[in-house]
């Protein structure tokens, strides 16, 4: 097991949402399910691209806030346009600059890699530029950026 390893809190579902999860990602599966007296689905072990992660039904006391979410790099814009549609589907919620919520309140900043490139360029002007383009955007346009950058 990894030394640290994210354990997400969901009402009643931890299975559910790993299978979700894991069909996201390549190099993704299912670990372990543990299971309460009455058979209840309790612990969930699964891993998102070789990332271990624990999901725990631990009822309705806790959500999910924007203060923690998942970080993807995506290389080109058909991963990103993928893992949004995805990701929104089903009560998922849009927000903005490559942020969403999933339909289980999870927040995820789906980032093209590119964007990081370009926002660090030395002309601040470009640089600039690309930043006042994301501010317009939901999800992450890489034409946009690239039009803004130029």
């Amino acid at each position: 097991m990894q030394k640290i390893v994210p354990y997400l809190w969901f009402d009643n579902q931890a299975e559910e949402a790993a299978d979700f999860y894991t069909s996201l990602f390549n190099d993704s599966k299912i670990g372990s399910v543990s299971r309460g007296p009455n058979g209840e689905v309790m612990i969930v072990t699964f891993q998102l691209n070789g990332q271990e992660f624990m999901a725990l039904n631990g009822g309705p006391r806790f959500t999910f806030t924007e203060a923690i979410s998942f970080y993807v790099n995506c290389e080109t814009q058909a991963e990103v346009d993928e893992l949004w549609a995805r990701l929104t589907a089903d009560g998922g919620e849009e927000s903005q600059c490559g942020w969403l919520k999933d339909k289980y309140g999870l927040s995820w900043q789906i980032i093209p890699t590119i964007l990081g490139n370009l926002m660090q360029d030395e002309d601040e002007a470009k640089a600039h530029r690309v930043m006042q383009a994301l501010l317009q955007m939901k999800k992450i346009e890489i034409a946009e950026l690239l039009r803004a950058y130029e």
